[in-house]
């Protein structure tokens, strides 16, 4: 499997030292998807946004006038169409930035766990209620975990 992977930036981003590279974002994309055997050549777009355009779209698509973190846009194709676009994932680099020091995690590791939980929302997975919460997290951790990264619950409130 060969993902292939956009990156872009926000209309009021410029391109910075603190953001992933594009390899990393590959590699995290890659872990998170890399147990799905129906996609031979994936499709993903990360953008990563201000906290202005995160808010935006947060309000105009979930109803929340705040910016979030991540938010994920699965795509469906017809049947007729076939392609293997995943979807877009709306990374707010603010937001990344602001949780990684709330929950005294390292920047890269937060990045990582906003993508892997980004595209696990893009293949299904969802954590509306406590069962649905419990299968997710424990993916996430798992994926994470493969890729060196610390349990990205560990720390969190509960």
């Amino acid at each position: 499997m060969m993902l292939q992977l956009d990156v872009q930036l926000g209309d009021d981003l410029d391109d910075s030292p603190e953001f992933p590279s594009d390899e990393q974002f590959q590699h995290w994309a890659e872990a998170a998807i890399a147990n799905r055997s129906d996609f031979e050549n994936p499709e993903l777009t990360i953008r990563l946004v201000s906290e202005e355009e995160s808010q935006t779209l947060n309000h105009e698509y979930r109803g929340k006038d705040k910016p979030t973190n991540v938010l994920s846009f699965p795509f469906e194709a017809p049947p007729q169409v076939p392609i293997e676009l995943l979807g877009d994932l709306i990374i707010c680099t603010e937001v990344v930035k602001c949780e990684a020091k709330e929950q005294d995690k390292t920047l890269e590791a937060h990045w990582a766990h906003m993508v892997v939980h980004g595209c696990l929302h893009l293949l299904g997975y969802d954590h509306i209620n406590d069962d649905e919460a419990e299968i997710m997290e424990g993916l996430e951790r798992q994926i994470l975990g493969n890729l060196g990264y610390p349990d990205p619950y560990l720390n969190e409130a509960t």
